[in-house]
Formats: structure tokens, sequence, C-alpha cells
């Protein structure tokens, strides 16, 4: 059997990358990825040439088969997502199940991760706090609301560009005006972080590229 190792990649600046996650990269016989254009260029970068697989929400289920066989052959496999820790808020942790199911060796290989590194500077006792994911877009969104409209802790979910403004009204609507703390761009040559009231925020906020949130309690 092989190994399925797990490998944390960049979030956005490469000099994020471990001597670990580098050293496994050259060593393993294949790198599943969510966008092998993507993957291609942090290779590329550090002079590794490997064969790459896409494998993503949309083609996990027909590439499952096909890469637990190359494990079961003996071959070991990277999986990396575009950023930061697989299986976080992405389809990896579908194919760690089923190597798992067929006994296959699963090793995490850790790095950074957008929900750490924001949390890093948030400034205030983060020693309990909720990951929501991403919110969802239609159906269920005023549920969840109204489920953590009382949280003990801080809640903490991502949010594409194109919807964090509703978003913050939405939340600002149902739970007030709270405290919140945004990373845009985390790690990345515009990087922003945005501290304040919601209502702050609302008149600040540049909404482009990847967003976390943090909401306070």
């Amino acid at each position: 059997m092989g190994t399925l190792f797990v490998v944390a990649t960049p979030i956005g600046n490469l000099e994020d990358i471990t001597l670990r996650a580098l050293r496994i990269l050259k060593e393993v016989d294949l790198i599943a990825c969510e966008d092998t254009r993507r993957t291609g260029l942090l290779l590329r970068h550090f002079g590794i040439d490997k064969p790459l697989i896409s494998y993503h929400q949309h083609t996990r289920l027909q590439k499952i088969e096909y890469l637990i066989g190359e494990l079961k052959k003996g071959k070991d496999i990277a999986q990396v997502s575009d950023a930061g820790t697989p299986s976080i808020a992405d389809p990896g942790g579908v194919l760690i199940a089923e190597a798992l199911k067929n006994n296959i060796k699963v090793e995490p290989i850790p790095g950074v991760s957008a929900l750490t590194t924001l949390a890093s500077v948030v400034g205030v006792p983060l020693d309990k706090f909720f990951f929501l994911g991403y919110l969802p877009k239609k159906k269920g969104r005023q549920t969840l609301f109204s489920s953590f409209k009382d949280f003990p802790c801080p809640i903490i979910f991502f949010e594409s560009p194109e919807r964090i403004k509703k978003t913050l009204t939405e939340i600002e609507t149902a739970w007030g005006n709270r405290q919140i703390i945004i990373g845009r761009e985390l790690t990345k040559k515009f990087e922003e972080i945005y501290r304040g009231k919601i209502s702050q925020i609302l008149d600040n906020i540049r909404p482009q590229g990847e967003l976390i949130v943090i909401v306070l309690k």
C-alpha cells in the first residue's frame, strides 16, 4: 500500500510552505489537486516536476476509484487544495475517508490555514471558537443566523467577495452591530485586515479576493 499525504500549501505567500511539504511533494508519485494550473505554478516555483491529477468537487467521484487504485498499487499520493490545508471547506475529506476505509495510511503534512492565520492576530482570547466553513448561499441562511445569535464564543467563516456585504448586513440585523475582524487576501501582496463594528466595516471594505470573517461576542 502507498501512503496518502495530506499536504498544506501556502494561502498566498509562497514562502509559507514548509520544508517537509516540499520534500513530500518531491518524493510522491502523484499529486491530486483542485486546479492543476494553480498547483503547477507552485511546483514550478520550487523546481518540482510531478504528475498532477485534477481532483475537486466536480470530478471527485470519478477520480476516487483511480486514486485508491494507485495507492493500492503502492504509489504514494499527495493531496493538496488550491491554498491552505486540505479538507477544510473543500472536497478532500471524501478521498481521505475512502483511503481509511481501504486501510490505506493517511499522513498529515501540516502548514498554513486562513483560519488559524487570522485567528492568531485577533487580539482577544480565542481558546474557543466555532467554525462554520462557507455559509449557505440561499436556503438555510436565516435559520443559521437564528441558531447562532446567542452562541457563547466567536464565530468564524469564509465568505466570497460577491456576498460579503449582504452577509454582514444580515448578521447585523440578526445579531446586532457586533465587533468583527475580516482578513482579505491574507499573506498576499494586497493583504488587508479590517477591525471594528459591522457598520464601520460595511462602509470601508473592498469586496475583492478571498475573505475570512470572525464575529466576536
